[in-house]
């Protein structure tokens, strides 16, 4: 309260005991909760009121902490509260309530770009190959948000948030990704199989780089059945589809 270098000292604001009692209290003995609730209702009776010294009161952290101010940190809690709250909804395709919280958080003062990358990100982790399209709607809405700035923009916001929320979902690629990395992790840098190894010179092509290859193009149904993993990990799969979606396709292919 008193800090000028860090804190809220340089705005000459005062606050009571009842008043610091109740961010207590709202705080439940998060620290960075209660710093976050004066922290906003500094900003909202800087703007709100003209009297020195300003006064933090009971009403006005009431009015925080019921969220009846819209105003929030980017980097603190209820910007994470938000993103949360917006995720979820998607991921359970509740169109109403994506929407919803993307409007609390353009309203709120939140980047329309972090939202934009925060989409994009979902379209690859939670619809994946299920919607194919989802990654192109996710992606054309940040670029029509570059062209149109808002508020035109948002709209484009709410298009793919509408359709990431409707698609059918999946977390197949994530769980790929997760399973690839942790195989690396484990297994080390393992070598290529010298069948599907390159062969340039006719060194590599004596010494077994390429032999055997079998070319897909030359299959009837351009399918050939040859291993393509390195030899110790013959036969293990990463990827497995869901039957949702685009999926469905590929799980019974």
């Amino acid at each position: 309260m008193h800090d000028k270098a860090t804190g809220l000292g340089g705005y000459d604001i005062e606050m009571g005991r009842e008043a610091a009692e109740m961010i207590a209290q709202a705080a439940d003995g998060d620290c960075r909760r209660a710093l976050n609730y004066l922290e906003t209702a500094a900003i909202l009776i800087v703007e709100q009121e003209s009297d020195i010294p300003l006064a933090i009161t009971r009403k006005t952290i009431l009015e925080v902490v019921q969220g009846q101010t819209l105003r929030y940190d980017r980097a603190g809690e209820e910007h994470y509260n938000l993103i949360s709250a917006l995720h979820k909804s998607l991921r359970d395709s509740d169109p109403d309530g994506a929407c919803y919280w993307l409007g609390r958080m353009l309203v709120s003062g939140e980047d329309p770009l972090y939202i934009a990358r925060r989409l994009i990100r979902f379209a690859s982790e939670d619809v994946g190959v299920s919607d194919p399209r989802a990654l192109d709607v996710a992606i054309s809405c940040r670029r029509a948000y570059d062209m149109l700035g808002s508020p035109e923009g948002e709209l484009a916001l709410y298009q793919a948030t509408v359709y990431l929320a409707t698609a059918p979902k999946s977390n197949a690629l994530y769980l790929t990704e997760k399973k690839i990395k942790e195989e690396i992790r484990r297994s080390g840098a393992l070598p290529v199989p010298l069948h599907i190894r390159n062969a340039p010179t006719g060194l590599m092509e004596k010494i077994g780089y390429g032999k055997g290859y079998q070319y897909a193009h030359d299959a009837e149904d351009g399918l050939v059945a040859q291993e393509h993993l390195p030899d110790k990990l013959a036969g293990k799969r990463y990827y497995r589809p869901t039957e949702r979606g685009f999926e469905a396709v590929i799980h019974d292919a």
